[in-house]
C-alpha cells in the first residue's frame, strides 16, 4: 500500500468514524422528542441483537454428538444464572465465556 492510499484509508476511516458519532445529534437534538419509531428501536433491538449472537454461537453445535454441545450448555446455563443473580450483561457475559473456555481447555 503506498503511503497516499494509507492515507486515503485513514481518512475514510475516520471520516466514517465521526460521521456515526455525530450523526445522531444533528438528526436527533437535544431540544426535540426523539421519534417514536426510534425510542422502539432502542426498546427492541438489543435483546434481538443478543437472541441473534445466541443463535450465531450455536449454529454449529451438535447436541447429539460425543461430549459436543455439554459445554456451550453448561456455560449458557452459567450465564442465565449469573444474570439473574446480578442483573449484570458484563458479568454474565464474561463470566459464561471464561467458564466456557475453561470447560473446553481443561475437561472436554
Amino acid at each position: 500500500m503506498t503511503v497516499t492510499q494509507q492515507i486515503i484509508t485513514v481518512a475514510a476511516v475516520v471520516l466514517g468514524t465521526m460521521l456515526t458519532r455525530f450523526l445522531p445529534f444533528f438528526l436527533f437534538p437535544a431540544g426535540r422528542e426523539t421519534p417514536r419509531y426510534i425510542q422502539y428501536l432502542g426498546r427492541v433491538l438489543p435483546p434481538a441483537v443478543f437472541g441473534l449472537l445466541v443463535v450465531y454461537c450455536l449454529k454449529n453445535v451438535s447436541f447429539l454428538k460425543g461430549s459436543r454441545g455439554i459445554p456451550e450448555l453448561i456455560a449458557i446455563a452459567a450465564v442465565v444464572l449469573l444474570h439473574l443473580w446480578k442483573r449484570q450483561m458484563l458479568l454474565s457475559i464474561a463470566g459464561g465465556t471464561v467458564l466456557y473456555m475453561v470447560l473446553v481447555q481443561t475437561v472436554f
